[in-house]
This record gives structure tokens, sequence and C-alpha cells, in this order.
């Protein structure tokens, strides 16, 4: 007799090959370069699913920290930190914690989110203007039950998860800071009493979980081109006017992005000119094809305003190129030709320009910007 806890075990090392030789091939665009950074996401989307999903209790919630410089995926920030917790659509929690001196901190509920899935749509947002917060940065948030006008968020039907974003802006990355700390707990307001012991129904939910992350961020998510938002530019090396994502899942509400693939020769680089607008969060990021950040521990491939070094008018140059131009704000492209580059705004005032790129020859940036 087979028990159900060994059938979904199957049932994930079945799906882990369907996405070896499904998601990682042509049928997703990707080519046989790509693989070794295709098999790394997987593994890093595995690890989301154990890590976080598997024991994903919505009567029990606890925040786990979602993505990190050994976990990446689904468009990380080498400035920021995030959090997720389930939640159950009619359930009450409390949310308490500290700003810990992030410039912007929100707390966003994501549509269709349950049992690991990755979710359809967003469904409300609170940020730290909607938020009474202590002195000392302490503060307390409901989530459900009776509305109010402040540190209230309604779980709207589908609610199934809970994301926190935690943005700083200094001069190294919060995210592979061994000192950035964000005291951060949710509670149900009805107590639950302790969960039953992990017996074979229980252990398979757990796997089950763990298979709805994988395949809903892997075979079952959209091709490559079947979503294109206006914000997410076609043309190498061309920015498009940064715009809002709306409900998009697992997107910012607050914010503008804007988003351009990148593409180099071996004697190339690329200027880009710009200015920081005014608003709470800004910054710039290099991904690789699977929407991972590059290596932002060892290397900089990201600006915000905390480290880049503006021109006399304020304006910024920033140069994305294989190695260092010996000039400020450069963007280490780790010797690719093709890449992402992503920007974000967040509670931006006023317009906001677009940045403009041109490729030139690297042995030429001494003269052209000297």
């Amino acid at each position: 007799m087979t028990t159900a806890s060994r059938a979904g075990w199957n049932e994930l090392l079945d799906l882990l090959r369907e996405a070896g030789d499904r998601w990682l091939s042509p049928e997703w665009m990707i080519g046989e370069g790509d693989e070794p950074e295709g098999f790394r996401i997987l593994s890093h989307i595995l690890q989301s699913g154990l890590y976080a999903h598997q024991e994903f209790d919505p009567e029990r919630p606890r925040f786990a920290r979602i993505v990190s410089p050994t976990r990446s995926f689904t468009g990380d920030n080498s400035d920021a930190v995030y959090f997720e917790a389930p939640i159950f659509d009619t359930g009450e929690y409390l949310v308490e914690g500290n700003l810990a001196d992030a410039v912007y901190t929100s707390f966003t509920i994501e549509i269709a989110a349950n049992d690991g899935r990755y979710p359809s749509a967003l469904g409300g947002v609170l940020n730290d203007n909607e938020i009474d917060v202590a002195v000392n940065g302490d503060y307390m948030i409901r989530l459900g039950g009776e509305p109010a006008e402040r540190n209230w968020l309604a779980l709207p039907p589908g609610a199934g998860r809970i994301t926190t974003r935690h943005y700083f802006e200094l001069p190294e990355s919060a995210a592979a800071s061994p000192t950035v700390h964000i005291p951060l707990s949710i509670r149900a307001q009805t107590p639950a009493g302790p969960p039953p012991r992990w017996d074979d129904e229980r252990v398979a939910a757990g796997l089950q979980r763990v298979i709805n992350h994988v395949r809903t961020k892997t075979v079952d998510h959209p091709k490559p081109g079947e979503i294109r938002p206006p914000w997410v530019g076609t043309d190498f090396n061309v920015f498009p006017a940064p715009g809002s994502p709306g409900s998009m899942a697992l997107a910012a509400a607050d914010a503008l992005y804007s988003l351009a693939p990148f593409l180099l020769g071996p004697d190339e680089a690329l200027i880009i000119e710009g200015r920081w607008p005014e608003c709470r969060f800004a910054n710039v990021c290099l991904w690789n094809r699977f929407s991972q950040m590059f290596d932002y521990v060892n290397r900089p491939v990201s600006r915000n305003r905390a480290n880049t070094v503006l021109n006399p008018d304020g304006s910024f140059t920033m140069v994305l190129a294989h190695a260092d131009p010996g000039v400020p704000n450069w963007l280490d492209t780790e010797g690719r030709a093709f890449g992402t580059v992503f920007w974000r705004y967040f509670l931006p005032e006023g317009e906001v320009a677009t940045p403009q790129a041109r490729v030139v020859k690297f042995a030429d940036l001494a003269d052209l910007l000297g």
C-alpha cells in the first residue's frame, strides 16, 4: 500500500523532472546556454517551497523571508527585504513590527495564493503613510475584521497570503547585510491550539504545497511574452516610460517600474543617463533572463540614491560594462552579453524621467566621460 506522503514525494520528483525537461527547454524559449542558471533557479524555487510553503499554516502563521542572496527568484532586489505569511480570507490577524529605519514599508494581500500557489492578483496594499507609528518605529496593524481608517487592511475573497516589503537606501546592500534586522510577527486573533502531529495526511498536504509552489512558478506559469505590461520593454537598450503595475500579482502598487533588456558586444558598454525623481525610494537592478538578481553580495550590480554619484546638475551617468571602467556608477554585467535592467520608483512625486541609454565602445569611455 502506497502512503499519501510517498505518493506526494513521487509526484514532486516527477514534477521536478517535467520542469527540467519542459520549462527549461525551447518551449519556454530557453537555449542550451541558459540551462545552468535555469537549474539554479529551479533549485531556488524548490528551496522556497520547502523553506516556507511546505509548513505554511494560516491558522498559526509565521513570517518567512521570501528571497535572499542564496534564494533568488521573481525579481528580487538588493535593497529590500521581503517576508510572506499565509492567511485565510475569513480570518483576523494582528501584525506587530518595527520600521527598522526602512525608507518604505508596506503590506500587500495576494489573491489565490493558497496552499503554495503563485497568486493571481493583488488584493490590497497598506503602506507606512497609512500606519500610526511610535517614535521608536514600533507599529501594530490588523488584517481583516472590523474596518478602520488606519492600521487596517481588508482581506478580500480569495486572499491567501500577505507580502511585506522593507526598502532601504544604504551605500551597501540591505538584502545582503548581516546587521539589517526587521522585527515582525503575525498571529491569528482566534487561537487555534496545537496542530496535529505530522502524520501521513499532514505530511502529504505539506508536500502538495511544495508541488503547487513549483508547478505554478514553472510549467503552469505564463510563457515569455504572453503577459507584457507597457513598462516592460522589448527593444534592447531602450527603456520604456515608467508605469504602474496596477493589480499585478506580487507587484508593488505604490511603485512605477521600467524594464528593458540589454545586449552588448564583448567590446561594448552602455552609458545610461537620467535623474532620480522625488520619491520615497528608487533604485536600478540587474537581472538574468529568469528575473534573478546578479551577484549583489560581491559585485556592483545595483544602484540607489545613496550610492550614486551625481553630476553637478543633479543628474546621473551610469555605465553598464563587463569590467570596471574607472568612472563612478559602474554596473557590472558579470561578463554577460545579455540581461535585464529594472528601475523602481516608490511613491514618486511629479514626473519620472525615463532613463536614456546609448551603446559605445568600452575603449572610448574615458574620452566620452572624462
